[in-house]
C-alpha cells in the first residue's frame, strides 16, 4: 500500500535514505558506511520544506519510499528507493505513480528526475516509464582530492565522471 509518511516511519526511512547514499557512493567508486545521523537530518529537510514523502508498507514494515519536490508546478523525483528485498515486484512504480499523479494535479506532463550517468538501474526504470529525454548535465569543477575514473560522452562532448 502507498501512503503518505507518518512520523512513526521515520526510523524505516531514515535507514532507507541512508542505504541509498550508499549506493549512490558507491556508483562513485566510494565505499561510505551507513550515517543515520545526516540520514535523519536529510529527512528533517524534507519535511521541513514541505517535500512530499510517500511510504510503501508491506505486511512486515516499510518496503520503499519517494520524496517529491514541488518547484511551482513542477515536480521532481528527488530521492526514491526500495529495500533489494522487494525489488522487481512493482513498488517503485506504484510509488513513482505518486508522483506523475502530483505532477498532473499541477497540469505537468512530466515529473524530472536527476541520475547518476552510470546509475543503470534508474535509467532502466524511467525508460520503460516513457521518461527518455535527456534535459541537463550537471557540470561542475573537480571536489578536493576527488577521483574520477569514468568517462561519460554526450554527442560530440566527453565528460569525467
Amino acid at each position: 500500500m502507498i501512503r503518505p509518511y507518518h512520523i512513526a516511519d521515520k526510523e524505516d526511512v531514515v535507514t532507507m535514505i541512508a542505504s541509498l547514499r550508499v549506493f549512490l557512493a558507491k556508483l562513485k567508486s566510494i565505499d561510505r558506511t551507513l550515517d543515520l545521523e545526516s540520514a535523519a537530518a536529510e529527512l528533517e529537510s524534507y519535511l521541513r520544506n514541505n517535500f512530499p514523502v510517500f511510504v510503501a508498507e508491506v505486511s512486515d514494515g516499510l518496503a520503499g519510499y519517494l520524496v517529491c519536490k514541488i518547484d511551482e508546478d513542477v515536480v521532481w523525483a528527488e530521492s526514491i528507493f526500495v529495500r533489494p528485498e522487494y525489488r522487481r515486484q512493482g513498488i517503485a512504480s506504484s510509488l513513482y505513480v505518486e508522483a506523475e499523479r502530483l505532477t498532473q494535479e499541477l497540469g505537468g506532463d512530466t515529473v524530472y528526475n536527476w541520475v547518476h550517468p552510470n546509475n543503470n538501474v534508474s535509467i532502466s526504470f524511467l525508460k520503460k516509464r516513457g521518461y527518455n529525454v535527456l534535459n541537463l548535465i550537471e557540470l561542475r569543477r573537480p571536489w578536493k582530492g576527488e577521483e574520477l575514473s569514468t568517462k561519460v560522452r554526450v554527442e560530440e562532448n566527453m565528460f569525467d565522471y
